[in-house]
């Protein structure tokens, strides 16, 4: 038996950004605050939150969805890996993250991951990219 959940938020960045950002180490480190390794191939390897989980890439299409295994180290060893799906849409503000955990195992019912996806990401990522779009310059509407 394993079991799945569903957590979203609204992100102030467009889906291609958010998009980029997670399939990118620095990016994905920047806006978890912490150590993360990426990549944009299918069938690549990742690991984020300090190699406290890792996985690889399962579907990948830009701007709007990411597929990845994903473990922790809290799984047993026997454990198959979970999944999540990722989905950005465009919304009033910015992005629409959907994210689906599935094929958790049974051994983890009580490990918080749903509180985790929230606590660990969507909190930092929320600050990283409200601070990202202040950064950028309004602009410049020229005088005829």
């Amino acid at each position: 038996m394993s079991f799945k959940f569903t957590v979203s938020t609204v992100l102030p960045a467009s889906p291609r950004v958010v998009y980029d950002t997670w399939l990118d180490s620095r990016g994905h480190g920047a806006m978890t605050g912490t150590k993360a390794k990426a990549t944009t191939k299918v069938g690549g390897k990742w690991s984020a939150t300090d190699a406290y989980c890792w996985g690889e890439n399962l579907e990948l299409v830009p701007g709007r969805k990411i597929v990845q295994s994903w473990r922790s180290a809290d799984f047993e060893d026997g454990d198959a890996d979970s999944k999540i799906s990722v989905t950005l849409k465009p919304a009033p503000g910015g992005t629409k993250l959907i994210l689906l955990h599935s094929a958790i195992p049974d051994s983890q019912k009580d490990g918080g991951y749903k509180e985790g996806w929230v606590d660990y990401y969507f909190d930092p990522m929320q600050a990283y990219f409200t601070k990202l779009a202040a950064k950028k310059p309004a602009r410049k509407v020229k005088k005829k």
